[in-house]
């Protein structure tokens, strides 16, 4: 999920820039179904799954931060200052606080309605709130096609509290979601604000994000019970790891290597392989059944991020120009 401002240019290829998207949103839609799989073996909680996630993700990502450093060439004309120290961290402590909202709440969805469910919800609703945050704090105008796509996931979002049907939908997972879903807009809106001026470390900012995550998580997560216990603490550790390496420290740098290459709209919509693989992982290898209901609602809010994504596309030329 896009969460931090790109650099203006890069030496990446367009080809490969979209193939870095593609594997970025599929293994982002594999950290709920390994986080199911968890809450299968062991006791451990949403938060302190969410904690050991951005702390094993913060050290993967300190170590291949070099690697996330995008090689722009912007000329000196163009060139934005540094960031000043204060704003800097800032930026990070609310990043940081966003992100923790939104992981750990989006965990707790997954645990109480399901990984199908709740990936839908979080992702379909985060765009819809985006757009409209961003007409009412920045002045962005929603347009015609940004009207009918927030409708579209409104009603999507009424087919799944109402249409789900027994144990599929849980409306107190459906309000998590959103909770995640919240967070997530409040965040990127912020980033969004801040980074109109430039000079912003991305990688930087990802890492501090991460280390405020870990430190305002580590409390709940201590009362909550840090450590799991269970049957089989070599597959909890593994699944573990799995989850700050791939769906974390990996995907977020396959994201900005793609993300400073690929127009936003594109990103909306390549984005979409993170709900599409959290339900197949959710019917194919954790035994979820996705009832008509639960399949319309999907559906409906998956076309309404789509028709943002659109209409952001038609919208850009006549902000360039």
């Amino acid at each position: 999920m896009s969460l931090f401002s790109r650099p203006t240019s890069v030496s990446l290829p367009v080809g490969r820039a979209l193939l870095y998207l593609i594997a970025a949103g599929a293994a982002w839609g594999t950290a709920g179904a390994a986080a199911s799989l968890v809450y299968r073996v062991s006791d451990l909680g949403p938060v302190a799954l969410s904690f050991w996630r951005c702390a094993a993700g913060l050290l993967l990502l300190m170590a291949a931060r070099p690697l996330l450093r995008p090689r722009a060439r912007t000329a000196p004309a163009a060139a934005a200052a540094p960031e000043q120290p204060r704003r800097k961290l800032l930026r990070t402590v609310v990043t940081g606080l966003g992100l923790a909202v939104f992981q750990t709440a989006y965990f707790a969805a997954v645990s109480a309605t399901g990984l199908a469910v709740a990936t839908v919800v979080t992702l379909g609703a985060g765009p819809v709130l985006i757009a409209l945050g961003a007409r009412l704090t920045l002045g962005e105008r929603l347009g015609r096609g940004g009207v009918l796509a927030v409708a579209g996931a409104l009603a999507g979002l009424g087919v799944l509290f109402a249409g789900g049907g027994g144990s599929a939908v849980r409306p107190e997972g459906v309000l998590l979601a959103l909770v995640s879903a919240a967070g997530y807009s409040a965040m990127t809106l912020l980033t969004r604000r801040w980074g109109r001026d430039g000079g912003a470390d991305a990688s930087a900012t990802t890492a501090g994000a991460f280390a405020v995550t870990a430190l305002c998580l580590l409390p709940f997560a201590l009362a909550e019970g840090l450590f799991p216990h269970g049957a089989e603490p070599v597959r909890t550790l593994v699944l573990l790891a799995y989850i700050a390496a791939v769906p974390t420290a990996l995907a977020y740098a396959l994201y900005f290597a793609g993300a400073a290459v690929v127009r936003s709209a594109t990103v909306s919509v390549i984005m979409l392989l993170e709900p599409v693989s959290a339900a197949v992982l959710a019917v194919a290898l954790l035994g979820e059944r996705l009832t008509a209901g639960t399949l319309a609602g999907t559906l409906l809010m998956l076309a309404s991020v789509t028709g943002l994504a659109l209409a952001e596309s038609r919208g850009a030329p006549a902000a360039t120009a």
